[in-house]
């Protein structure tokens, strides 16, 4: 069915014309008379590096093949930050994660923020969303809220339970993620009977959960583990003996920091081969369903008659370790978790082209104002990534450097005791901690080390202080560090304060239950010294 489809789709999508005056960089007058449509589908912890070789090579992914074909696929795409909500209000703000102050998964924008597609509407576009936002304060559980309030706490405690899988009994199930299909349906259904009359261009967002991990077990040995589930429909997609089984550190051996990640997400015990295997199967095979999904959009505006007249972007807001250094979920620096896919493709995007430079999610901002033809903001953190992209710059090499060579990533919520801070250049990616003096950072070549298994920030002292100067000119991450610690605990304070007397019996039932209760006066006193201590670090 699909490569009769792609085949199909291919044929129109060749003839794509040539980006209209809405289009030119800083804007028209009027951007809705001649801006294109755009449609951004985002998903849920995608790892980007599947997008490209070799990681292209383990699972079927036909429409971001078909995108990457058509279209321009970034190589070097990162997350401003590898977790979802933080991540999300770079996406949607445009500015770093430490300018927004979305310090975790509960504190992201103000409901009444200014996102990129509130701009786009008032300059005549007609908008719509559907599925996962996420980007907004408020949302996710106290399980969460205070796993990252007291993350300097002298305690180590498993947050989650063991990662496992499961596979639908139904081997023929195509639709296993209910929820994200319903909304695909539902921005389907939006194009045929909506979007199709409109005399404006549309920007449509749709937002997918997969290949995000399923939600725990709430009871039982597995309670808040996450579950990689799927049906064997997906999971014929995978090819079983591609899938590269990870290189682990021994436990001695490991950073502090990705021991402290390891340890609260329960990953330091013994997995054998076929366990780890399993987990990645079966998460490839929940990418291969995400895939799917993307098609949908794609096929419907094919059909409409829309392809030709909308740019189409694919990006996710990070990715997911699926068992690389000895951990699931995201909340590291590490490629799996912070390398996002990022594919363009419509109407003056230029074809077949793989782009090298460093991007992130900050650039989708400036990218979505500059195709509608709208002036950018000079406070933004992101560039537009039409320079890189588009046909209209082809001959103009003034815009060939406009992006910086390098992107900041940063991370200050759960599952790591300590803020990270990543700077990603062509060939180095460094990751300082903290204040930059109580945590050793972290240097990897990945040119000659892709896997990051050798940290060679003390080998190579003279690099590694030229990014930390470098990463300081950018953010002053010692005393970003210092506001994230008084913000958790003036968050705890008042948490606990709300809760009176309940305290006690309210946080032993937290994810980490199961290690709390066995000496909870232990875990209540750390908590009381470490309120003692003075905001500082």
């Amino acid at each position: 069915m699909l490569p009769l489809w792609v085949a199909v789709v291919a044929v129109s999508a060749l003839a794509t014309p040539a980006l209209g005056a809405g289009g030119q960089r800083r804007g028209a007058v009027k951007a809705w008379a001649d801006a294109p449509n755009v449609v951004l589908v985002v998903s849920d912890s995608f790892d980007g590096r599947l997008t490209f070789y070799p990681g292209s090579q383990v699972v079927k992914l036909p429409f971001i093949n078909f995108m990457k074909a058509q279209g321009t696929s970034f190589l070097n795409a990162y997350t401003n930050s590898p977790i979802c909500c933080p991540s999300r209000a770079a996406m949607w703000s445009g500015l770093f994660t430490h300018l927004t102050e979305s310090w975790n998964n509960f504190k992201g924008l103000d409901p009444n923020y200014t996102t990129w597609m509130d701009v786009m509407e008032k300059h005549g576009y007609r908008t719509q969303k559907f599925g996962k936002l996420d980007y907004i304060s408020g949302h996710h559980s106290i399980s969460n809220r205070v796993e990252a309030w007291t993350r300097d706490v002298a305690f180590l405690l498993r947050q989650e339970g063991r990662p496992m899988v499961n596979l639908v009994p139904k081997k023929t199930k195509v639709r296993v993620m209910e929820g994200d299909w319903k909304n695909t349906d539902r921005a389907v259904n939006w194009l045929r009977k909506e979007a199709i009359n409109y005399t404006q261009p549309f920007v449509l967002y749709l937002g997918l959960n997969l290949p995000h991990p399923y939600p725990s077990p709430s009871s039982g040995e597995n309670f808040g583990s996450s579950t990689f589930h799927t049906s064997l429909y997906w999971l014929k997609k995978v090819s079983y003996d591609a899938i590269k089984i990870p290189k682990w550190s021994p436990l001695s051996e490991m950073h502090p920091i990705d021991y402290y990640s390891s340890y609260t997400k329960n990953c330091t015990g013994k997995f054998t081969e076929k366990e780890i295997k399993d987990i990645r199967a079966f998460y490839y095979a929940m990418c291969a369903e995400t895939d799917a999904m993307l098609g949908e959009i794609i096929l419907a505006l094919h059909q409409l008659d829309l392809l030709q007249k909308t740019i189409v972007i694919y990006t996710s807001d990070h990715g997911e370790l699926a068992m690389e250094h000895r951990q699931f979920y995201k909340m590291s620096m590490y490629e799996a978790s912070a390398h996002v896919p990022l594919l363009i493709m419509g109407p003056g995007i230029k074809t077949n082209l793989q782009v090298s430079n460093v991007v992130s999610l900050v650039d989708i901002y400036p990218t979505m104002l500059d195709i509608a033809g709208i002036p950018l903001p000079q406070n933004l953190s992101g560039y537009s990534l039409l320079p890189l992209s588009s046909e209209m710059f082809k001959n103009e090499r003034k815009f060939k450097n406009l992006h910086p060579p390098w992107i900041l990533s940063e991370f200050h919520g759960c599952n790591v005791n300590a803020s990270a801070y990543m700077l990603r250049t062509n060939q180095w990616k460094y990751i300082a901690y903290s204040d930059g003096a109580s945590v050793l950072p972290q240097l990897f070549d990945l040119s000659s080390d892709p896997d990051e298994l050798t940290n060679i920030a003390t080998k190579f002292p003279e690099v590694t202080a030229s990014l930390d100067q470098k990463l300081r000119s950018i953010i002053n991450y010692p005393k970003v560090s210092a506001s994230v610690h008084r913000y958790n605990k003036e968050q705890f304070i008042k948490w606990k304060q709300s809760i009176g007397q309940n305290y006690s019996n309210v946080i032993a039932n937290l994810r980490w239950h199961q290690d709390w209760l066995k000496e909870p006066w232990k875990y209540e006193n750390a908590i009381d010294q470490w309120l003692k201590i003075h905001s500082d670090p």
